[in-house]
């Protein structure tokens, strides 16, 4: 029995979660059917054939992070070494991929879920969301889902989340920057966002993602110097740089550019 599922968009997908009952929880098969989907998604992306992700999540939730009730029934290192390597690689994989990764956020995002919607690129929560890195409550610190939050919002405004425990709704999240937008059909947004993602360049837009995850890490030196080196191959190598040029005299022109993807 499928734990998600891939539903196509105009130009795009979703990938929307399908545990309901358990608020979508991330149980290993879930995080293992996510990671063979990414898979499939980064070679019709690599293709050409879809130029943004969606993620969402069915029932009252969007995701409640880990499924405890499968934790708990598995008591051994072994077990929680695989779930919390397949947790990395669903994270790491949204970021991995060469298009932008949209969350649609609607009810509770808590632990690994909270995690999930810092990890992609973009997202948007109705007024209803709430977000939360609560497992300080349970004496299970949040501290895999702190990797992405840290990257997400300031470190205060992380601490506060981690430590206190507290859950945020939907506004003080766009405050914090954990999201983008907050509103009650968040179609509206995606559409307007999509639309705006679909009139760029496909491989320009590939190109700056891989990049803007590559510099963050990087002390800022080394960011310039990364970064430099992109703008280079965007602007000389092969279709980026045909793009790109193509970009400059249409602007200077006054006109619609035409990419090549």
């Amino acid at each position: 029995m499928s734990l998600s599922q891939l539903i196509d968009r105009p130009e795009g997908i979703e990938i929307h979660l399908d545990r309901p009952k358990a608020y979508n929880a991330l149980s290993l098969d879930l995080m293992e059917e996510i990671i063979a989907h990414q898979a499939t998604i980064a070679a019709q992306a690599q293709a050409g054939k879809i130029q943004y992700v969606i993620v969402s999540g069915s029932g009252k939730g969007f995701c409640a992070g880990h499924d405890l009730r499968e934790i708990q029934a598995n008591k051994s290192q072994a077990f929680y070494e695989k779930t919390f390597a397949a947790c990395t690689n669903v994270m790491l994989g949204f970021q991995r991929l060469p298009v932008p990764v949209i969350a649609k956020v609607h009810g509770i995002a808590t632990a690994a879920g909270c995690q999930m919607v810092a990890s992609v690129d973009l997202a948007v929560a109705t007024p209803d969301a709430r977000f939360a890195t609560p497992g300080v409550h349970i004496g299970l610190f949040c501290s895999t889902p702190m990797v992405a939050l840290t990257r997400a919002v300031s470190r205060k405004r992380a601490m506060e989340m981690l430590v206190l425990g507290d859950t945020i709704d939907a506004h003080t999240a766009k405050e914090y920057g954990l999201i983008n937008a907050v509103d009650a059909d968040p179609e509206t947004v995606i559409a307007e966002w999509t639309t705006k993602i679909l009139a760029k360049s496909r491989r320009v837009l590939s190109i700056g993602k891989q990049a803007f995850y590559q510099q963050i890490e990087q002390d800022v030196e080394s960011a310039y110097q990364h970064t430099a080196a992109v703008m280079t191959q965007n602007l000389l190598h092969a279709e980026e740089g045909q793009d790109a040029q193509e970009g400059i005299q249409a602007f200077l022109q006054k006109r619609q550019p035409i990419w090549t993807q």
